[in-house]
């Protein structure tokens, strides 16, 4: 093929982060209204195998042969090679696009990940099927996130709402009525693998303590999902504050996200905490859709970097 494109979007935890580690389940949803877009073009007048890489938003331009070995990038396309036996890529160029914040806890690595393989697999006319392609992009995972829990590259594959349990298939389930949700960004990156690694050096130091705030957190991720499928929107605005102090309690939160989440909860949002691995990144408000104007206002108020808002549905 002479050109293809693949995509995915960005996705955010509404409950259950660094638990899910632990096997206690999570939901999570994708946000379609920020994505990663892969092209990949071929470039027949060069030898085969000569690849660049061009990532504006990250300032990258490469031939991929001068990507370390443990670049993601590059063992992304490792890892498809392998899958489809490809022992050689034509030449082409990769150009890499995303509108997702990098480092703020919606999948934007995840997202890369899952549109590099899509448009690999569409320029190689290679198919492969979803759970494949979760697999592989949760392999590549692991560079980013040392530990991941598996569930950025579930829910981003899938592009659905998802309750998660690791090591189990991911399970979908109804929502009663369409939840809206206002996403702030901190505008401070935030490394999911040092907070992961974080929390587990305080579960080898003190397992009862961790494991307890852990079933805490599993508790509340099961009453959510009844929540959500009973349209209790108030009990789960609730659920969402509950889920945060135990964050807090984990050492996960910061003072930034928690200025976020007290001026969301101040402008009337229903609920909030943060979302994902913490420590900066982003933090989501559970509000009425006549809410989101005043809560995206109090959120730049407080100094919100930037607000997004999604529909869960």
């Amino acid at each position: 093929m002479a050109s293809s494109i693949g995509s995915a979007p960005a996705k955010i935890i509404l409950f259950g982060e660094h638990a899910v580690v632990y096997g206690r389940p999570a939901i999570a949803v994708p946000v379609n209204k920020l994505s990663a877009s892969v092209e990949i073009t071929a470039n027949p007048e060069l030898n085969p195998g000569v690849v660049h890489l061009i990532a504006p938003d990250i300032h990258l331009k490469s031939d991929l042969h001068d990507l370390s070995s443990d670049h993601p990038l590059r063992a992304a396309i490792q890892v498809f090679m392998a899958y489809a036996d490809i022992k050689v890529l034509p030449a082409c160029t990769i150009k890499i696009s995303s509108t997702i914040p990098v480092a703020s806890g919606m999948g934007s690595g995840a997202a890369v990940t899952v549109a590099l393989l899509r448009s690999l697999a569409g320029f190689l006319n290679a198919a492969i099927p979803e759970k494949i392609l979760s697999e592989l992009t949760f392999e590549v995972e692991k560079i980013y996130h040392g530990t991941p829990s598996g569930i950025d590259n579930t829910v981003i594959t899938y592009n659905m709402p998802v309750y998660f349990v690791k090591g189990e298939a991911p399970q979908t389930f109804g929502v009663a009525q369409p939840i809206h949700i206002v996403i702030g960004d901190t505008g401070i990156a935030s490394s999911t693998a040092a907070a992961v690694g974080d929390v587990r050096k305080g579960w080898l130091t003190d397992p009862p303590r961790f494991e307890s705030m852990f079933d805490a957190i599993g508790e509340i991720s099961r009453a959510a999902r009844r929540a959500i499928e009973d349209g209790h929107i108030q009990q789960l605005g609730k659920l969402m504050n509950d889920n945060q102090a135990v964050l807090q309690d984990l050492g996960v939160s910061s003072p930034e996200l928690n200025t976020l989440i007290d001026a969301a909860r101040f402008a009337g949002a229903l609920g909030a905490k943060l979302s994902g691995g913490g420590r900066g990144g982003n933090m989501i408000a559970l509000v009425n859709a006549s809410k989101i104007d005043d809560v995206c206002g109090e959120l730049h108020a407080a100094g919100a970097h930037q607000t997004f808002s999604t529909i869960v549905k």
